[in-house]
């Protein structure tokens, strides 16, 4: 397949796996309805506020990022803004006239953004100015993983590069072979104090050293077992989650997988197609499926608990999982708030028409939303 096909097949493809034709019109698949339920909690807006003109509604990963007190979030344009996560006070505004991907990587006094064409930028957290900027060989979609030392990219072209954190100095490059058609985006890495876990388009997860990037082991997710190159793309484009000493990691047209971090053996596997992120809870691993369900698994075991299927293709962000429910927003900018015991609706709530893409943030019982259109809202439950 020729080099300039790939991106195009690639946006074809995410406008499918959405639910929606690739022209639009009379044809797209709608969402299923909300249904009726008596709800059980309260949802309650802290506070809101507006970062510049918003990721926009094409398919984008991009989060905010919290760090210490203080919640970082960008539009595609390139405004980045920090607001108090408490009060919603803002902070600072910086204006980097570079479009931006990958939503904010924030951790020990640094924010960290990706652009279009490439570029890693450093901010100062207290004041937003610039620190460093590093060029890499291809796009980054993901938001940026940062530990101690490292900051850790996963770049469309299957490198996952490691800089440091202080200086922006290139330390090292893990490169994994790209299938002819992947999704849009790219796997979002898992990088504890030693060791960076990083989902790969082939339907491999590897365990990469800290130090010098060198692989430690692999294991595989997903069989690409069709007969076209659609029926084979088997991309992991979320991220790893480590619960009680045990790696779980989804992948695309694949298997929920459990793994030993420390040996890659296999513990449980269950056959689930997804490209969104997981999240734990009450026992249970979470999973938002291709086509919108929300399954819950025993994290021991990988036994089926519960599956809630009534939100089919409102194209649903991540779970998340706040007091006794799991949360999901989704294409209309509804808030799903599930029971984590029975998958039974509890809560809804809309942020705003524009819909909710990126991943949903909770931290200290407050829950953290980004809309398309640059809304960033606190809520609680009650």
């Amino acid at each position: 397949m020729t080099s300039w096909m790939k991106p195009l097949l690639a946006v074809i493809l995410t406008s499918l796996i959405a639910g929606c034709s690739f022209w639009g019109g009379s044809d797209e698949i709608q969402p299923a309805e909300l249904v009726d339920f008596v709800p059980e909690n309260n949802v309650s807006v802290r506070w809101s506020a507006t970062v510049g003109s918003g990721p926009g509604s094409r398919f984008h990963q991009m989060v905010p990022s919290i760090d210490g007190d203080r919640i970082f979030a960008a539009d595609s344009n390139g405004t980045v803004a920090a607001f108090d996560r408490n009060s919603g006070a803002r902070a600072w505004t910086a204006n980097l006239r570079e479009q931006i991907v990958g939503g904010v990587g924030a951790g020990f006094g640094q924010v960290m953004l990706t652009t279009r064409s490439g570029q890693v930028i450093s901010l100062n957290a207290n004041d937003g100015k610039e620190l460093w900027r590093h060029q890499l060989s291809s796009e980054v979609t993901a938001q940026p993983q940062i530990n101690r030392e490292i900051v850790v990219l996963q770049q469309i072209n299957g490198r996952v590069t490691a800089l440091d954190r202080m200086t922006g100095e290139h330390k090292w490059s893990f490169d994994a072979q790209v299938p002819a058609l992947t999704l849009r985006g790219s796997g979002v890495p898992l990088v504890a104090a030693d060791v960076t876990f990083a989902g790969l388009a082939n339907g491999r997860i590897v365990a990469l050293d800290n130090v010098d990037g060198q692989m430690i082991w692999d294991q595989r997710v997903s069989l690409n077992e069709g007969r076209s190159d659609l029926e084979r793309i088997v991309d992991i484009n979320s991220r790893p989650t480590i619960v009680n000493n045990v790696l779980y990691v989804v992948g695309y047209q694949g298997r929920l997988l459990a793994i030993n971090p420390f040996n890659a053996q296999a513990l449980w596997a269950q056959n689930v197609s997804s490209y969104r992120g997981l999240a734990s809870g009450f026992g249970n691993i979470y999973a938002v499926d291709a086509q919108g369900h929300v399954h819950a698994y025993d994290a021991a075991s990988g036994a089926s608990v519960w599956s809630q299927t009534q939100m089919t293709n409102r194209r649903l962000t991540s779970p998340t999982a706040i007091g006794t429910t799991i949360v999901v927003g989704d294409r209309e900018g509804y808030l799903h708030f599930l029971s984590q015991v029975n998958g039974q609706f509890v809560a809804r709530h809309r942020v705003d028409s524009s819909g909710l893409q990126g991943d949903l943030l909770v931290r200290d019982n407050t829950l953290y939303v980004l809309s398309n259109a640059g809304r960033l809202v606190a809520l609680t439950l009650n």
